[in-house]
């Protein structure tokens, strides 16, 4: 019974991983435009303006400064997205966390498939409460950077 039991967390274990990889998929997808928009739209705007900073009548110092307060709207908008993201990976990092925990936990009560089949459910149902807040967290982050669709 135990290689059966094996087996069945190696399965859930794969369908795990690909689940985890949809979301990374939707993620990419979904972030796309802002991504091309710090990349491109922000990027090309500071390097326009850093090259009006170059005026021989100025100071080093006044081109140093010019150039930073040209580079402020890309990094504020980079630490952003960077925030975003790394708040969005915490909520499903945690709720995954509680799955696996309540995965151990049953191991102890029932047999392991179907402590293996409930942590899947449980992973399954994590991973599409957190695919349903990324589209408010992409409109947020279009909001904030003022992107139209």
């Amino acid at each position: 019974m135990d290689h059966i039991a094996a087996a069945e967390e190696q399965l859930v274990s794969e369908r795990i991983r690909r689940k985890l990889e949809e979301v990374n998929a939707s993620a990419q997808s979904q972030l796309a435009p802002i991504q091309d928009h710090i990349n491109f739209t922000l990027q090309q705007a500071y390097f326009k303006c850093a090259y009006e900073c170059f005026d021989r009548r100025r100071k080093q110092e006044e081109i140093g400064n010019c150039v930073e307060r040209c580079s402020a709207p890309v990094l504020n908008s980079q630490q952003h997205f960077e925030s975003e993201m790394a708040q969005f990976q915490e909520r499903m990092n945690r709720s995954l966390t509680v799955c696996q925990d309540k995965f151990e936990a049953s191991k102890l009560h029932k047999n392991k498939v179907d402590a293996a089949k409930d942590m899947e459910s449980c992973v399954n149902q994590s991973i599409e409460d957190t695919l349903n807040t990324l589209p408010h967290i992409v409109q947020r982050m279009k909001t904030a950077f003022s992107i139209r669709d």
